[in-house]
């Protein structure tokens, strides 16, 4: 997985952009919720293994935590709302995709 792929993923969802409002070195993904544009995920730029950090139910963000090594707590971010994925042989690829379309569903239906 690379973070070309990764990013082309996050951006199939409908209405999602990209966005740097934290500087050239965090992409940040946002769709529209509301009246405003809300963040779905962020992904660093050159990181070393690939990560991706995503919105989460907060009682489900705990039981990801407690399951897997490479899922903890948002990276710079709301750690009840907010876990930070690090990519690579743990996590399968279509479990990555289910919590990249959790993130979304959960931004976007507001």
């Amino acid at each position: 997985m690379t973070h070309k792929e990764l990013e082309e993923y996050v951006l199939s969802f409908p209405n999602a952009k990209l966005t740097y409002p934290f500087g050239k070195d965090v992409a940040v993904y946002k769709v529209p919720a509301g009246d405003e544009d809300k963040m779905f995920a962020l992904i660093p730029e050159n990181s070393d293994p690939l990560q991706i950090s995503l919105k989460c139910d907060p009682q489900l963000a705990i039981l990801l935590r407690e399951t897997y090594v490479s899922v903890m707590p948002g990276y710079h971010l709301n750690k009840k709302h907010w876990n930070t994925v690090v990519l690579g042989a743990e996590l399968p690829w279509e479990e990555v995709q289910g919590f990249i379309t959790h993130s979304y569903n959960l931004v976007a239906s507001k």
